[in-house]
């Protein structure tokens, strides 16, 4: 008996069923993501926007946060300004209310310290300035420490060299202040350091008005004043005398210092001599005063010490120009 072979089908209804329902299915789920992509793109574009409002609000209010505190910093920078301006008000007043304290009250106290320094130096006044003590007024301080104050002009050398730094300058400020003090009213000062600089440059050769204010610059200057200096005063007491000198002028030169390092002193009183001369009454139109600071003699003894050489020159000097030379025994203020 032949057996007979079956015909098998590769497309048959059921291949077909399935690969038709895969790709439905495939068609299906492709439909439903592109369905849904528009709302989660519209849900993101409302929380974006939330948030940008949200930010923005914030942004407005740190604004007006930061309008009222550079509001409030503006009006305490002005109150700080103002309250500066009353504190140096207060400041000037201090210093003016102290000066007149000192003026009118301690002046006795500081004249009783001079005099008494001054008789321990032994010091004497010439017949001269005796003369013209007894022809001052009354009302008018006519000498601190014996020396005159009858010029109207008034010129300060001040040795600014390291010893005068290091050991004196709180008293050369106190000796400053004091000497002010007693020339209530004068027409000009002037002041220089030992070799000829000029503590105000704007007023080179010419006379620094006397007010209050300008007082109290200098005696201010004075405390940072650092200008070199070798040590002698001959620069700056014969610059002071060609610059200043005049035939109607009474002028005083006031010399601080505490060494004279120059190789001779007669040359120098030769000098002096020349260029400060006589007018009438045989009176120099220049006086020379000269207060010494012990400095360099208290440290130092023997012939040719730099101390005693200033102290010899200047007293010849002082002595030669109708002034007066106080030795002072002690540095302290």
């Amino acid at each position: 008996m032949k057996t007979r072979r079956r015909d098998i089908e590769v497309f048959s209804l059921s291949f077909l069923d399935v690969i038709c329902c895969a790709f439905g299915a495939i068609i299906l789920l492709f439909v439903l993501s592109k369905f849904a992509e528009p709302v989660i793109i519209e849900d993101v574009r409302e929380d974006l926007q939330a948030e940008i409002e949200r930010l923005e609000k914030e942004l407005v209010e740190i604004r007006g946060q930061t309008t009222v505190l550079n509001r409030e910093l503006k009006g305490k920078k002005e109150q700080l300004s103002k309250e500066k301006k009353r504190l140096a008000r207060l400041q000037g007043d201090i210093a003016e209310i102290r000066g007149q304290y000192a003026a009118s009250n301690q002046y006795a106290q500081v004249q009783n310290i001079i005099e008494e320094k001054l008789a321990r130096a032994m010091q004497e006044l010439t017949e001269e300035m005796k003369r013209l003590l007894k022809k001052q007024p009354r009302k008018i301080v006519s000498s601190v420490g014996g020396i005159p104050v009858d010029s109207e002009y008034i010129i300060f050398i001040i040795d600014t060299s390291g010893s005068m730094q290091r050991n004196a300058w709180g008293l050369v400020q106190k000796k400053l202040a004091e000497t002010l003090r007693v020339y209530p009213r004068v027409k000009g000062i002037q002041i220089m350091n030992d070799m000829g600089v000029y503590m105000f440059g704007q007023y080179a050769g010419k006379w620094i008005p006397d007010t209050p204010g300008r007082r109290r610059a200098i005696i201010s200057n004075l405390t940072t004043w650092r200008s070199f200096s070798n040590s002698s005063p001959v620069e700056g007491i014969t610059s002071a005398i060609k610059t200043y000198y005049a035939a109607d002028k009474k002028i005083s030169l006031y010399v601080f210092g505490d060494e004279f390092s120059g190789n001779a002193i007669q040359p120098v009183i030769d000098e002096v001599d020349r260029i400060n001369r006589a007018g009438r009454g045989r009176q120099r139109r220049v006086r020379i005063h000269a207060v010494g600071f012990p400095v360099v003699i208290k440290d130092r003894v023997g012939r040719g010490n730099t101390g005693e050489r200033f102290a010899t020159l200047m007293r010849t000097l002082c002595y030669k120009n109708g002034g007066t030379f106080v030795g002072l025994n002690t540095t302290r203020p």
